[in-house]
């Protein structure tokens, strides 16, 4: 769950796409436009980060291409049901998905049976980085991982933490990151970011584990006390928080963020690829959106196809590690 954006701000944001900025690029690929309507995917509901980026894209080439652009939301399944519906699309750059690391690179190990592979899609570009946040409660007796470390190891098995679901982003991050430290917490998994901010402000669970928002701000008005960011870098919504790779040896690769970015059917002609990845260069390069970006603690993070494609690799085989060492396995559901 990311800081909620409103409708007036999301309109009012997308009305101001009209300019481009110019972006180098073959003479192919900049003749090329779509001739029908062109479908972006988002597998998840209406209201998250994976929803508003669709709709900030969907925004930006209808102005850019001169043509409508429909977002049409696929919730269900942890993403999979929308990923499974474009990767069975023509590649034609007529249906789009925004993608993140559940149906684009947690999938592919957690889940027994996919209805897709990864070499049905064709990665464009990242879009955006946001962080997780690690937090105690109030009650809980740390005040960092350092702290959390030392804790556990003297009283083993004491403490309880809580996530947004088993196999979502933040229980994967804490899994690392007892993997790493040879620690154990007792899992609380909830039904949502909401109810697991709610148990810990509740003083029901120790730890949380939660994307950068909604925590964030509780952690602002002191009701958590954040103990520390996934990414590699602090957060600039928040630099007084250290980052799990700077607070213990042991974490010195730690990296986890929530990334939402752009593919294409497999099979996309090159004119088609590249035409797009510069629409979202200049998406991402617009003032008003990376005012909006910068209110939702999110780090643009374009990138060329290859760059992309490199990453969720680097990705899937990351987490694909962390299930496979902790022996977990999930139904699409």
């Amino acid at each position: 769950m990311t800081k909620p954006i409103s409708r007036r701000t999301l309109l009012a944001s997308t009305a101001a796409l009209a300019a481009s900025a110019t972006v180098p690029r073959s003479a192919e690929a900049a003749d090329w436009r779509p001739t029908e309507t062109v479908r972006i995917i988002v597998p998840a509901a209406p209201g998250g980060s994976t929803d508003v980026m669709g709709r900030y894209l969907a925004q930006h080439l209808q102005m850019a291409w001169g043509q409508s652009c429909v977002v049409e939301n696929r919730a269900g399944g942890g993403g999979t049901i929308g990923v499974a519906e474009v990767a069975r699309s023509k590649g034609d750059g007529h249906t789009i998905l925004i993608g993140n690391p559940g149906p684009n690179a947690v999938a592919y190990s957690i889940f027994r049976t996919l209805p897709y592979k990864s070499e049905q899609l064709q990665p464009v570009s990242n879009m955006i980085r946001i962080p997780n946040i690690i937090s105690a409660t109030a009650s809980t007796p740390v005040k960092s991982i350092p702290e959390l470390i030392a804790f556990l190891k003297a009283n083993p098995d004491k403490l309880t933490y809580g996530t947004s679901g088993v196999g979502q982003s933040p229980h994967l991050t804490a899994v690392w990151f007892m993997q790493l430290t040879g620690l154990k917490m007792t899992h609380v998994p909830f039904r949502g970011a909401g109810p697991a901010l709610t148990a810990a402000l509740g003083g029901q669970i120790d730890i949380l584990f939660d994307n950068l928002y909604p925590s964030l701000p509780q952690a602002k008005d002191g009701k958590l006390k954040a103990l520390a960011v996934t990414t590699p870098e602090r957060s600039f919504q928040a630099p007084e928080i250290p980052t799990m790779k700077e607070s213990a040896p042991e974490l010195k690769n730690f990296d986890v963020s929530s990334w939402f970015g752009v593919f294409l059917p497999a099979g996309a002609p090159q004119p088609v690829l590249d035409a797009l990845n510069g629409e979202v260069k200049k998406l991402l390069e617009r003032e008003d959106i990376k005012k909006n970006l910068n209110g939702m603690g999110a780090v643009p993070d374009y990138g060329t196809p290859a760059q992309f494609s490199a990453f969720v690799k680097a990705e899937t085989d990351k987490f694909g590690e962390i299930i496979r060492k902790e022996g977990l396995q999930m139904d699409v559901n």
